[in-house]
């Protein structure tokens, strides 16, 4: 029988959830020479290399990503019995780490992840907000187990995952009843002039929609630039301008937001993807996840 030196296992895994030998050193409290010939100790036991050193980083090769897998059940176990021992509860629930782009409308990560709560299995859910280069990189190190975005990963990205198209939807224009009733007739053209809270141009939407001004030949009045949508809406409710959302979550903004639709623009299409490390998605509460959203959310778009 082969033994594994679990020891190993862990300076491996810390490495991996650490994203690198020096956070990893200090967390261990090891010397980085020490912890990196332990994991070499590793890799020679398992006969292939765990890490590809990219530029100043350390990505995991596919056997890597496949030890990392086990070795985080391992230790996920390992603390369970401890707990169970200790006499202390243990949680058993499937969990599903998650990272959203800070630029993605909050009400459709809730409703893009609200199936996920109500699979067949109990699921606790781990979210994380930031930019998406940075969501990227920490799936890429298997921290996350998804990342949902507005935009597809490009061949150019130095992450390798993989793109699901979980569905797509035109925008509505929203404000206030008096803004609405006063910009609703003769839309979109009574846009042209009209006062709109936009997002910043480093977004996806922002782009779709000035190419779509462009294309009607409107010029609205910038009031104010937003990356947060949900902000956005704030500003919006208090009536300092109108705004767009995605007609998939029309009905929930209008009732949260107390606002009206002044009209829909079907040309202007928000689309979001769930991004894997995994060509085909297994993760039963993602399953769900993209099953409801092509099936519900999307569907009836």
């Amino acid at each position: 029988m082969e033994w594994l030196n679990y020891h190993h296992l862990l300076y491996f895994w810390t490495v991996a959830k650490e994203g690198g030998i020096s956070r990893a050193a200090e967390r261990l409290h090891l010397a980085q020479p020490t912890l990196s010939s332990q994991i070499k100790k590793l890799e020679s036991s398992l006969g292939s290399p765990l890490f590809d050193r990219v530029g100043r980083s350390l990505e995991l090769t596919e056997t890597g990503q496949l030890v990392y897998r086990y070795a985080d059940e391992i230790f996920s176990l390992g603390r369970e019995m401890v707990d169970t021992l200790k006499g202390r509860p243990s949680d058993d629930r499937l969990r599903l780490t998650v990272g959203v782009p800070d630029v993605l409308p909050k009400l459709i990560i809730y409703e893009l992840l609200r199936p996920a709560l109500g699979s067949s299995e109990e699921v606790r859910l781990v979210c994380f907000e930031g930019k998406l280069n940075e969501l990227l990189a920490d799936l890429a190190l298997h921290r996350l187990d998804l990342v949902l975005a507005d935009s597809p990963l490009t061949p150019g990205a130095h992450v390798r995952a993989f793109n699901h198209l979980l569905g797509e939807c035109g925008v509505t224009v929203l404000g206030t009843p008096v803004l609405a009733k006063r910009f609703k007739r003769g839309f979109p053209k009574s846009l042209n002039g009209a006062p709109m809270l936009l997002p910043t141009q480093n977004t996806t939407l922002r782009r779709s929609l000035e190419l779509w001004f462009d294309a009607e030949d409107i010029r609205p009045q910038i009031m104010h630039e937003f990356e947060d949508s949900a902000v956005m809406k704030v500003f919006g409710q208090a009536g300092e301008g109108l705004f767009v959302s995605p007609s998939a979550v029309e009905k929930e903004v209008k009732r949260q937001y107390a606002v009206q639709a002044v009209g829909r623009i079907a040309e202007v299409t928000e689309r979001f993807y769930a991004i894997s490390i995994e060509r085909r998605l297994k993760h039963p509460a993602v399953l769900a996840i993209s099953k409801a959203a092509k099936s519900t959310l999307f569907g009836q778009q």
